[in-house]
Formats: C-alpha cells, sequence, structure tokens
C-alpha cells in the first residue's frame, strides 16, 4: 500500500485499515499477477461521506485462474468478517491489465465483488466506459502504477453513448416493473443516480451524486427540486432501507421524474447531433 508520510486515501483511518488489509491480501494471493488495485467511484471523484460504497477495481496480468478465484473467495469472505463496516461496504471487480486498457472490451464479464457480498460473481457491472474514464482521471492509487497508465483514453462520444443507453435502458426497466424498486433505498437511489448521470450526459464527464443533485436542481424543473433534497434522506443503512417501504408520494413522483429524465436525455441527443 502506500508508503508512510503520504497523504492517507480516504479521510477515514479504520477505512484505510481496511483498505491496508485488503490489498496485503491480494498481494499474497496473486504474487506476480497482482498489478496494481485502484479507488473509483465516490472516493476517487470527491463528495464522498460515511455512507458511500467504497469503490475499487484490481488490475491483474492475465485472466484469473480457477485457484486464483477460489483463494480469492475465501480471502474475501475473511474481510467481510473484518470488525468494521467498511469492510462490508467494498466493491470492485478484477480486471485482466489488458481488458482495463481497451474500452472496446467494456461488457465482458470479470470476477466482481458486490457491496454488501462476501462472494465474487462474474458481471460486466465494472466494465464499463465509466469506470474507465473515472479510473484514468481520477482513480487513486493503493498499490501499482499510475492509474492514467493503466487506461487508455476514453472518447467522449462513447462515454456519452453509453450513459445515455444506460439511462433508456433503465428507464424502461424501472416503468415496466416498478414493484422492483418499490422501498426506500431504491426510491432515493434512482433519483439521485438520474441527476448524476444526466448531469455526466451533459458534462461529457463523470461527475460525484452529489454535484449531479446540485446540477439538477439548478438547471432542471424546479419542481423536482424537493424530491431531489429528499432523496438524500434515503442514503444511510442501505441494508435496512432496502426492506422499508418508501413514502407513496415520493415514490409516484420517481416514477414521474423517471419519464422526465427518458425525454431530457432524449432532447440532449438531439442538441448533440444539432451540434
Amino acid at each position: 500500500m502506500r508508503s508512510l508520510g503520504v497523504k492517507p486515501p480516504t479521510p477515514y483511518p479504520d477505512l484505510n485499515a481496511v483498505l491496508e488489509e485488503l490489498v496485503r491480501s491480494q498481494q499474497a494471493v496473486l504474487r506476480s499477477s497482482f498489478v496494481g488495485t485502484y479507488l473509483q467511484g465516490s472516493f476517487a471523484i470527491g463528495d464522498f461521506d460515511e455512507h458511500s460504497d467504497v469503490d475499487f477495481i484490481v488490475a491483474v496480468e492475465d485472466e484469473l485462474t480457477d485457484a486464483q478465484v477460489q483463494a480469492l473467495q475465501g480471502m474475501q469472505g475473511r474481510i467481510f468478517d473484518l470488525e468494521c463496516e467498511w469492510a462490508r461496504h467494498l466493491e470492485g471487480s478484477y480486471f485482466p491489465k489488458s481488458v482495463l486498457r481497451d474500452c472496446a472490451r467494456r461488457g465482458e464479464q470479470l470476477w466482481y465483488l458486490d457491496n454488501g457480498h462476501r462472494s465474487l460473481v462474474r458481471s460486466e457491472h465494472c466494465n464499463t466506459a465509466v469506470v474507465r474514464w473515472t479510473v484514468r482521471e481520477h482513480g487513486v492509487s493503493l498499490a501499482g502504477p499510475a492509474p492514467a497508465t493503466m487506461v487508455d483514453p476514453v472518447p467522449v462520444d462513447v462515454l456519452r453513448q453509453e450513459i445515455r443507453a444506460v439511462i433508456t435502458d433503465w428507464c424502461r426497466k424501472i416503468l415496466a416493473e416498478p414493484g422492483s424498486f418499490n422501498n426506500r433505498f431504491y426510491q432515493g437511489f434512482i433519483v439521485l443516480s438520474f441527476c448524476r448521470m444526466l448531469h455526466d450526459l451533459e458534462a461529457g464527464s463523470v461527475g460525484s451524486k452529489r454535484t449531479g443533485a446540485e446540477w439538477a436542481k439548478a438547471t432542471l424543473d424546479l419542481s423536482w427540486a424537493g424530491l431531489i433534497d429528499r432523496a438524500w434522506l434515503t442514503r444511510p443503512n442501505p441494508a435496512v432501507s432496502v426492506r422499508q417501504p418508501p413514502d407513496a408520494e415520493d415514490f409516484a413522483r420517481t416514477l414521474g421524474f423517471v419519464r422526465y429524465v427518458m425525454s431530457e436525455a432524449s432532447r440532449g441527443k438531439s442538441r448533440e447531433s444539432d451540434g
């Protein structure tokens, strides 16, 4: 991990201790296959707080072997059981370095640890243009080469295309199956995530949920400002709030916001085409 005298990766000493143990354990398991571990997400971009997920990626030389995966499964379970709540909020993927470098390989499945889980599964969750952009532009190196040397530049048009596709696909899914998202956690998460995505679509770069929310309140129809503010109240204790019903009026408004977001994303595409 970082040497003594270097600024800690986060302002939370207990989280830094978990990250140090995580990296040390990854290096012990992967040995010569280990290339580097990097923070991305809010702990790289900024505007994190004590309720933030801890998003990371691990660069490895090649595809993980079955033996490496088995050893990592045990290691991740041990980290999960550490006496620190941060250990239950780690989320990240193991990238072969050739896959990490090349944005054209986004969408391929990787070994992935979901927030609140103790085992790796195969998923394309982190294998996106957004994650690559974040690692290259803002990634925090816990161990390994500078993150900008690990990822080729992500074209702005590729970033926007991906964000717009995610908006469209997720909006359609939410509107087709609203019951699947009818809890307090998802109600707020949907609002804040779409604020961030609309901001990122406009800016051509990746920002934080806080930046997206403030931009949305200043830029979108003012009638959504109260819903956006209340969305922040759903962030603490997601393991609890995901089992709680949402405010019924806010959930109905959220479905209206989803329709509004689809329209705004489509208008943004038209503006880019005109430009």
